[in-house]
C-alpha cells in the first residue's frame, strides 16, 4: 500500500469515528429508496440531473419543492419553477427532465438492466439514454438508489485525491477514458479500506465538506 493511499485510509478511519453513525443512517436511506417505486426513483433521477454543474444543496431544495411535479408540470411551468428556485440552467434542465419522462418507469428499467447485465451496463444505459446524465451523474443516481459499486467523481472527491497525492492534478474535464481510469484508483482504495466505492464517497465527501448530503 502506497504512502498516499495509507494516509487517506487513515483519515477515513478518523471520519468513521466522528461521523460513521451519520453516514450509516444515510446509507439506510439509500437502501430504503431502493425498495420504493418508479415515481420515487424518477424524482431521484431528476435530482441528479439538477446537480450537474450545480450543487447537491440546490438539487435537494428543488426536489423537495417540486415533488411529483417532475412528472406532470409542463416544460414551461418547470422552467418557471427552476428559475424561481435559483437554478442557473433552468431552461436546459427543464428540457432534460421532460425528455426523461419517456423513461418514467426508471426503476423497472434499471433493475432489469442490473439483473441481466450488471451495474456497469446499467450506468452505460443511463449515460446513453438520459440527456443531461454523464458518468458522474449516473453513478450518483445508482448510489442513491442503493447500488454502491461505482465512484462518483465530483470536484470534492477529485480534490481530496489530489491533496493526498493520488492524482497528480485535478482534471479540468473528464472524458469517459479518464473517468474510468480515476474510478479504478478509487475502487482500489475502497477495496483496501474495506468499503464499497459509493460508501467511501460519503466518507471522502465528509472529509472535504464536513457534511453528509446525498
Amino acid at each position: 500500500m502506497s504512502e498516499p493511499v495509507l494516509s487517506l485510509i487513515s483519515s477515513i478511519e478518523e471520519v468513521e469515528n466522528q461521523a460513521g453513525h451519520v453516514i450509516s443512517e444515510r446509507i439506510g436511506q439509500f437502501l430504503d429508496l431502493n425498495r420504493k417505486g418508479n415515481e420515487e426513483w424518477f424524482s431521484e433521477l431528476c435530482f441528479c440531473i439538477l446537480t450537474a454543474n450545480s450543487s447537491a444543496e440546490l438539487g435537494i431544495k428543488i426536489q423537495n419543492e417540486i415533488g411529483d411535479g417532475f412528472l406532470y408540470l409542463s416544460e414551461g411551468e418547470l422552467e418557471k419553477e427552476l428559475k424561481r428556485l435559483g437554478h442557473r440552467f433552468w431552461r436546459t434542465r427543464a428540457e432534460f427532465i421532460v425528455r426523461a419522462r419517456k423513461f418514467s418507469r426508471i426503476r423497472d428499467i434499471v433493475v432489469d438492466s442490473i439483473e441481466s447485465s450488471g451495474v456497469i451496463e446499467a450506468r452505460e444505459w443511463l449515460v446513453k439514454n438520459i440527456k443531461g446524465i454523464g458518468y458522474k451523474e449516473a453513478s450518483h443516481f445508482l448510489r442513491n438508489v442503493g447500488y454502491f459499486d461505482l465512484a462518483i467523481l465530483d470536484r470534492h472527491i477529485l480534490a481530496v485525491m489530489h491533496k493526498y497525492g493520488i492524482l497528480d492534478e485535478i482534471p479540468k474535464t473528464l472524458t469517459k477514458k479518464r473517468y474510468l481510469e480515476i474510478e479504478q484508483k478509487f475502487v482500489e482504495i475502497a477495496d483496501l479500506a474495506g468499503m464499497k466505492p459509493g460508501i467511501l464517497d460519503l466518507y471522502v465527501w465528509y472529509m472535504r465538506t464536513g457534511r453528509v448530503l446525498k
